[in-house]
């Protein structure tokens, strides 16, 4: 049933596009605004390799922690609990706080994901590459529009990903990079075991309530995220648009789609390999795994 709507609403919303573009005032609007808009002055051109390993390593870390966090929300027996050594954690003044595996997993996909993140957003701004995602303009505002008119209408905007985003795409980066990340990171800590006991009058200006209210939204905006980019990637010539960040070149062959079904075969095997056999020896190192 849910199936059934959901096409419907997709053919109300196309046929609607459609009307709309087709009008005299919105055919004018997207004379003027053509869904992007030019670049300042920059280098930025293309996409450069640490990008794109930044997002396959964004990739597999972002698939492994949605699938963790949503067994952390699931599960109710879990497989294995883990307790941390407090020796081995000389800063840390919390009392050693028992939790299951997959929270353990968890938050270790977080850190390594943060940290990724971090390397990223360095390497945006060193290397002049953040204008591709952050806005410039005000015309972002309405270029997106007509873009966002245009996908409706399944009349995809001009492809020229190689050299510049249209403004939809730029928001949707913008916002994933610079708010949505941000937001899973400060509301993840906050339900960890990193937030300190002794920080309470920061707990009342921020109660964990908030955090749990804000983090899984979030993670709903992901994978929300994951389906419409990779959707899209495929529909609006998949060839050369895995080539622009797999394959390091502006060209519809199949380097680019080789190396991604690679990735996919890593990330399949870190779905796999996501389990407490393979866990808990990791997570020996750093504290005591029991039932």
């Amino acid at each position: 049933m849910l199936a059934v709507g959901l096409i419907v609403l997709a053919a109300v919303v196309i046929v609607g596009a459609r009307l709309l573009v087709g009008s005299g005032a919105v055919g004018d609007f997207l004379a003027d605004y053509s869904g992007e808009y030019p670049l300042p002055d920059t280098e930025a051109v293309g996409i450069p390799t640490w990008a794109s390993w930044s997002h396959f390593l964004n990739a597999f870390f972002l698939v492994l922690i949605i699938r963790s966090g949503w067994q952390v929300r699931t599960e109710r027996k879990p497989p294995a609990m883990w307790t941390r050594d407090n020796s081995r954690w000389p800063t840390t003044r919390n009392p050693p706080r028992k939790i299951s595996m997959t929270l353990f997993l968890h938050l270790g996909l977080d850190l390594l994901w943060l940290v990724n993140g971090l390397v990223f957003v360095i390497l945006l701004f060193a290397s002049g590459h953040w204008v591709r995602i952050v806005p410039t303009s005000w015309e972002v505002f309405p270029n997106a529009l007509s873009a966002a008119l245009q996908y409706a209408s399944l009349d995809w905007p001009i492809d020229n990903g190689w050299l510049n985003y249209n403004s939809l795409q730029q928001l949707a980066y913008f916002v994933t990079v610079f708010i949505a990340a941000p937001l899973a990171a400060v509301t993840g800590v906050r339900m960890s075991g990193f937030w300190s006991v002794r920080w309470t009058r920061l707990s009342r200006m921020y109660p964990i309530e908030i955090a749990r209210a804000v983090h899984f939204p979030v993670m709903l905006y992901f994978v929300l995220f994951l389906i419409a980019h990779v959707t899209l990637v495929f529909a609006t010539g998949a060839l050369r648009n895995l080539n622009h960040m797999y394959g390091g070149q502006d060209a519809p062959n199949w380097v680019g789609a080789i190396v991604f079904g690679v990735s996919l075969v890593v990330v399949a095997g870190g779905w796999v390999a996501a389990r407490p056999v393979v866990i808990a020896p990791i997570a020996g190192l750093l504290g005591k795994v029991g039932r």
